[in-house]
């Protein structure tokens, strides 16, 4: 049943923002030194009501002085896993906490007699005389951002590698109506005229959340002009060739950043 809801919830990652989405959120953005920090990873279209865990990850914390370690506890339920991480008592600067990259789902869709068919079983044969349409494996991160003190950017550096949404303004240092920033790379390169999508967070599925579409510039450059005050989701997506070797021919790129913005 699990790995039927985790499918499920993957399968929905070629849609909008209000379809399933990896988050990595944390209880609360106000850390102290000493204390210890609760998040939740999942997939979810309410954030953040969780519905399928994000498992099988290698989850890791990136400390202000560039070192890296692992969660203390990661505990996987059915519908979120549970990481919870003791930070250091002499803690300051900012941490970064992700769930790293995952290589998820094999989807495939193809074409035939005027119907399509999808299926996520790498075993079934693609019919003959069928037009396949697409042919992908999923390939996720999701991240956010906690700081002990004054913000500093040791643990913003960014990967070079796969997708990503890299900070420009500081993502634990934002406030209503100041503008918000980031550079949307992949493989370390800009990556231009891409949808990023940001969505409130309500944690409820009753009510309707504010959401934003914004679009990288030529340069990668993405700046919210007038951000509202609570937590929100960035989420970009990107298609690309996979390596040889892969499941599947492309990889469906997925990043995903939860931040909170505060009232000046």
């Amino acid at each position: 049943m699990k790995r039927m809801l985790l499918a499920a919830a993957l399968a929905a990652l070629a849609g909008p923002v209000a379809a399933h989405t990896p988050y990595f959120a944390p209880a609360t953005f106000q850390v102290q030194p000493g204390g210890t920090v609760t998040l939740d990873a999942s997939f979810s279209e309410a954030f953040f009501v969780p519905e399928a865990a994000f498992d099988d990850s290698h989850f890791s914390i990136l400390g202000p002085d560039g070192r890296e370690t692992t969660p203390g506890r990661v505990v996987p339920l059915r519908t979120r896993v549970v990481v919870e991480h003791a930070l250091p008592k002499d803690a300051k600067g900012t941490y970064r906490f992700s769930t790293g990259e995952r290589l998820g789902a094999v989807f495939r869709t193809w074409e035939i007699n005027g119907r399509k068919v999808s299926s996520r079983d790498a075993k079934e044969a693609v019919p003959a005389g069928a037009k396949v349409i697409s042919n992908f494996q999923s390939r996720i991160r999701a991240e956010t951002y906690l700081t002990v003190g004054a913000p500093d950017r040791g643990a913003l550096r960014p990967y070079g590698q796969g997708l990503e949404l890299v900070p420009v303004t500081h993502p634990d240092d934002l406030y209503s109506n100041e503008p918000v920033e980031f550079e949307l790379r992949f493989d370390g390169k800009p990556l231009a005229d891409t949808p990023v999508q940001i969505s409130e967070a309500v944690w409820s599925s009753d009510r309707k959340a504010r959401e934003v579409e914004l679009r990288s510039d030529a340069k990668g450059h993405v700046r919210w002009e007038q951000p509202a005050s609570g937590t929100w989701l960035a989420l970009a997506r990107h298609r690309s060739p996979a390596p040889a070797g892969a499941a599947a021919p492309e990889y469906s790129n997925s990043y995903s950043l939860v931040f909170h913005v505060l009232n000046p």
